[in-house]
């Protein structure tokens, strides 16, 4: 009630309503005393940049837009013939600045001078001003080059790169493999990393005086596939444990044929863990009739055309598989004698000959996992190829060099007359080679601790050339 009182006094609301038209008055006043000298302001740098608007350190005040600009293109003159390279192995992929339009961007960055203290807004531009006349305004250079004429440029280099994710494929029909292809990782060059890149050096862009030579490194980035092979199956079938491989060159087609064929048989088999594989069973019978042409073996003392021959080399090639593993063999018996084939890509030693059914190859699976064999036959390098897959457990292998503890020369070469052959005609139909006694040691650790510690010896016989001499007449 007392203050009710007090605001009616006529006194004090004259007094206060006076005051208030007064500071009314006084700040229109001053609005347009400001507007008037702003006017003026504006019209002295009517056409320049105003006082105090700073680019890169450097005062733009009363300097027009175009050279604004020019002051900018003038430095990009001084870089454009900086060269960047990029590179990847033994690809290369060179551009230079002036073709790539690396530098400050001058246009935006003379627009963006201009415009300050230049919006819609009086207010803001009476403010934006005087803080730039009396302390200045900041601003960051502005950069640029062409994101489109870069992946033109590493547009080869990228098609190179570029390898599609194959995803796994794994089907098995009573205990064996029937479709298996592993995942396989693909690839991409890492254009992104190269363009971030190429944007930290124009932070470094002062320090451009002079033309340069700037190498950049192209990355790969991986690509996953869709389905990996562990994905593809839950029997622990999910990378390479190991490898094996031997060459054939020189041998006959039958030969040859033999080797493809036994390759076929074992290829797909799957070991469970804790089962002793045996080479000789996974194989099957070795004749004509089940689809082996006759081919060069071992037999009583003589190499001799026979069903099957170069069988052995799939037995050889899946032995030096196992080594590699580093699984534990059970059953390995060597040549009689030192043959050439397995000793085109390998020291003597690492040979392992079967007999169906009496002389075998066997190993035990000791991991966790089921192992898959694979074959791989490469006519072409005449190579053949044992791939050993699964789930990989810290084993470390290590394979001494075979040594040879003692050699024999072979007997002088023995003639053998011949009915079959014509007179004067000679055939031979055994080769010579040294007698041989050869051992390497293989040692298996998991974890830091020995497994498996084995000794592999081989007594190969001196083997004699034979000639059949012919005595037909006629």
């Amino acid at each position: 009630m007392r203050i009710k009182h007090q605001l009616r006094n006529p006194k004090l609301h004259k007094l206060v309503k006076g005051l208030f038209w007064f500071s009314a008055g006084a700040f229109l006043g001053l609005f347009l005393f400001t507007s008037f000298i702003f006017i003026i302001f504006q019209k002295m740098y009517a056409n320049v940049v105003y006082p105090g608007v700073m680019i890169d350190q450097i005062d733009f005040g009363n300097r027009t837009q175009q050279q604004v600009k020019d002051h900018f293109e003038s430095k990009n003159k001084t870089i454009e013939n900086t060269k960047f390279v990029f590179r990847n192995s033994d690809t290369v992929a060179t551009i230079s600045a002036k073709e790539l339009g690396y530098g400050y961007n001058s246009e935006l960055m003379s627009i963006q001078a201009y415009s300050i203290g230049r919006s819609d807004s009086l207010v803001s531009n009476v403010y934006v001003t005087l803080q730039a006349y009396l302390n200045g305004i900041f601003l960051k250079p502005s950069y640029h080059f062409s994101e489109d004429k870069l992946d033109k440029e590493l547009e080869p280099i990228s098609k190179r790169l570029y390898k599609e994710p194959v995803d796994a494929l794994f089907s098995f029909e009573n205990g064996r493999v029937n479709t298996f292809q592993p995942s396989i990782d693909g690839q991409q060059a890492d254009t992104i990393y190269v363009k971030q890149t190429l944007y930290k050096y124009l932070t470094q862009i002062k320090s451009f005086d002079s033309s340069q030579v700037i190498s950049i490194n192209i990355p790969i980035k991986i690509l996953k596939p869709k389905t990996s092979t562990d994905q593809a199956n839950d029997l622990g079938i999910k990378e390479l444990l190991a490898s094996g491989t031997s060459v054939f060159v020189g041998s006959i087609p039958s030969r040859i044929y033999n080797v493809t064929l036994a390759a076929s048989r074992i290829n797909g088999v799957l070991i469970p863990p804790n089962e002793t594989f045996s080479f000789n069973k996974a194989l099957g019978d070795v004749s004509a009739f089940t689809g082996y042409k006759q081919a060069y073996v071992i037999q009583n003392g003589r190499t001799v055309l026979g069903d099957g021959g170069g069988v052995c080399q799939v037995s050889t090639t899946f032995f030096r598989a196992l080594l590699n593993a580093g699984l534990p063999i059970v059953e390995r018996h060597p040549h009689a004698y030192r043959v050439g084939y397995y000793e085109q890509d390998a020291p003597p030693g690492l040979d392992a000959t079967i007999y169906v059914p009496t002389v075998d190859l066997k190993f035990k699976n000791d991991t966790k996992h089921h192992i898959l064999v694979q074959t791989e036959m490469d006519p072409d390098n005449a190579r053949l190829t044992f791939y050993l897959y699964g789930t990989k457990d810290d084993r470390t292998i290590t394979l001494s060099k075979p040594v040879i503890t003692s050699q024999s020369k072979p007997a002088e070469p023995a003639y053998q007359d011949d009915p079959n052959l014509p007179k004067g005609e000679t055939k031979q139909v055994e080769h010579e080679a040294y007698g041989a006694s050869v051992y390497f040691t293989r040692e298996v650790k998991q974890n830091g601790k020995v497994i498996i510690s084995d000794k592999f010896t081989s007594y190969y016989r001196a083997w004699q050339a034979v000639f059949l001499r012919g005595t037909k007449e006629g």
